[in-house]
């Protein structure tokens, strides 16, 4: 008996009548956003209540609306005015290319299972190097997102830096890395898994720039080793995510060389900028980090979730994990670049490089430049915008696309927490407004309004407008609190 279930599944033409209105609905998805035809960026609906929605239309929804719901009920990155997270909106190119990867589904762990996305991966990770400033002994890999890229790498300074054998024999001592108190809270996390504790995560204080204060490291490091810490590793932030402001890997660099500290970097969000002929300066330094972490999927263009961890020296790359399976992999003290399994947390993963190569190959690396630049341009644009309304404050002058500011009336003795009060309701509104999706942070108490330019769409008039929207919005809080 035939299962025609099975077959319909698997219908070639099924999929590609599918697959045709789906790429024409994408196609005027990506005209209704970016050019502004659909006003809202963001259709904000409470969790229970669109949780409510879709276990009802899986219900007694119609499969033909399925896409279309999908598009209208979740943000528009490629909206102009979304200013949001640090997400791209993606090349719409790569939406091609993760189709692919879906499709053919090789999971990479080892090479017969991932043999033109491995290859592509080396050609990939190769240039990424080589644009960092390291020398012919660098090699990387690609995995799944910052958090687990930051995890990998400090598991590999471990492993280098330190020379009881922690991955097989658990712990013997008390070990730590020192890291800036503003930086990604997945850096804390990662120390956390590894099982330093809180004691073993060496918090240096930010300056009056949000950068890591480099005048204590060497006061935090005699502290900490006097209290029987070994520390083995140090974390610079290029930039840290709350403020955008970068560490001074420079110094940085010459503080591990010093201790013998493992140097490495989280440049999950502007590491692209090595790319960018104006803005590299923000980098100096990175070419001495015995580790370097970079997102896809943020400054350059690709969707989520892809990150190429780089390493100076290669045997790093291949070395953090000596877990064997003997099905999959051998012990070969060979560079076996090819087999992927042997360097991430990941057995199997997706044909992520795909979206990297793809990127390279139509529109070369001047992509990443024009864009990284335009954005960082942007947010210097908006600062000015910021400084010169009266009814705003500047958190600090950005050195990226990420830009903190708060809304102030001129004519007010509010307190600071009726201050940040304000900004936070004005923010809800705003998302529940939904023309514009931007988000919030707080910065030594203060609340501020935040803002991601990742949109290449984005112009002065937006930010402008937004302003605009921002007082009237308050102004309508502020008489709602009154009444």
């Amino acid at each position: 008996m035939k299962n025609h279930l099975l077959e319909e599944i698997y219908n070639p033409q099924h999929f590609t009548e599918i697959g045709h209105r789906l790429i024409t609905t994408l196609g005027s998805y990506l005209t209704n956003t970016t050019q502004e035809k659909n006003r809202q960026t963001i259709n904000w609906n409470v969790p229970e209540k669109e949780f409510r929605f879709w276990k009802d239309f899986l219900e007694s929804g119609q499969k033909e609306d399925f896409f279309d719901e999908v598009l209208k009920r979740t943000t528009h990155t490629h909206h102009p005015k979304y200013v949001g997270h640090q997400v791209a909106a993606p090349a719409p190119i790569t939406a091609l290319t993760g189709m692919v990867s879906s499709l053919l589904n090789n999971g990479m762990a080892i090479y017969e299972m991932g043999m033109a996305p491995s290859a592509i991966e080396r050609v990939v990770t190769d240039m990424l190097c080589e644009q960092i400033g390291y020398g012919e002994h660098a090699a990387g890999f690609l995995t799944s997102g910052g958090t687990l890229a930051n995890l990998t790498a400090l598991l590999s300074a471990r492993k280098a830096r330190v020379e009881h054998d922690v991955w097989n024999k658990g712990y013997s001592q008390s070990l730590g890395i020192m890291v800036c108190e503003e930086a990604h809270y997945c850096i804390d996390r990662a120390a956390k898994i590894m099982g330093l504790g809180q004691k073993g995560i060496i918090k240096i204080p930010a300056g009056d720039d949000f950068s890591m204060d480099i005048s204590k490291l060497n006061e935090y490091f005699e502290r900490e080793t006097a209290k029987g810490i070994h520390i083995f590793a140090i974390v610079g932030s290029a930039p840290s995510t709350a403020t955008g402001a970068h560490d001074y890997l420079d110094a940085i660099a010459q503080f591990a060389a010093q201790k013998n500290l493992w140097f490495h970097v989280d440049g999950a969000h502007g590491g692209a900028a090595v790319y960018s002929k104006k803005y590299r300066h923000l980098l100096n330094g990175i070419e001495l980090a015995d580790s370097v972490v970079i997102d896809g999927h943020k400054m350059m263009l690709m969707p989520t979730i892809t990150t190429a961890l780089l390493f100076k020296n290669r045997k790093h790359a291949q070395h953090t994990f000596s877990q064997k399976a003997d099905y999959l992999l051998n012990d070969s003290e060979e560079d076996e670049w090819f087999n992927s399994g042997k360097k991430t947390f990941e057995c199997t993963k997706t044909m992520m490089a795909l979206h990297w190569f793809i990127l390279l190959k139509f529109y070369g690396e001047q992509v990443f430049d024009r864009f990284v630049t335009r954005q960082y341009n942007l947010a210097r644009t908006f600062a000015q915008l910021v400084r010169e309304h009266p009814n705003f404050d500047l958190a600090i002058e950005p050195s990226s696309n990420i830009l903190c500011f708060r809304y102030r009336p001129s004519d007010t003795n509010a307190s600071e927490e009726e201050l940040n009060e304000l900004n936070a309701a004005v923010r809800q509104r705003l998302l529940e407004d939904g023309e514009y999706y931007l988000v919030q942070t707080r910065l030594r108490g203060t609340h501020y309004l935040r803002t991601t330019l990742m949109n290449p769409f984005t112009h002065k008039e937006h930010l402008a407008l937004l302003l605009d929207k921002i007082v009237k919005t308050a102004n309508v809080v502020a008489r709602d609190i009154n009444s």
